[in-house]
């Protein structure tokens, strides 16, 4: 009973190692190319109700934010230094100054909705701590810089 393989043409070991060659050839040229935009800082843009605290991950979904007590919503996204998705399981232990955003909820508390994990160059930056701050000042979206209201 023949083979199903018997019945296919092989390819010209030429063509084998024409391939191969190639492949080793674009192996350093993708390296290359890949590599500077890994280097590069993606700048964010974080939106003008998002405050700046310090939190810790407790027990996901519960944390600590600002040193109280406070939960992460359900499908709430945490985002890296990198701005990747992180999970929070990973992060357990870890004192973070962030970026977040709340989600009011019908019993007066609130749930942790969207958190950044900030670098050093953006931690420099003055960001509002409070909603009340926040109102002193307000964002330029664009160059996301806040700058103190006049008159």
């Amino acid at each position: 009973m023949p083979r199903c393989d018997e019945r296919l043409p092989r390819p010209h070991p030429v063509a084998i190692d024409r391939r191969r060659h190639l492949a080793m050839l674009a192996l350093p040229l993708l390296a290359l190319a890949g590599g500077p935009a890994r280097a590069q800082q993606v700048r964010r843009a974080f939106p003008a109700d998002a405050l700046r605290g310090t939190l810790l991950i407790v027990d996901a979904p519960d944390v600590r934010l600002n040193g109280e007590a406070a939960r992460l919503a359900p499908g709430a996204r945490i985002r890296d230094e990198n701005n990747l998705l992180a999970m929070s399981g990973a992060l357990d232990g870890r004192r973070m100054t962030v970026h977040y955003t709340v989600e009011p909820q019908f019993d007066g508390s609130v749930l942790l909705r969207d958190v950044w994990i900030l670098r050093a160059d953006e931690i420099a930056n003055f960001w509002p701590r409070s909603r009340e701050e926040a109102a002193r000042y307000q964002l330029d979206p664009v160059a996301q810089v806040w700058s103190r209201r006049t008159g």
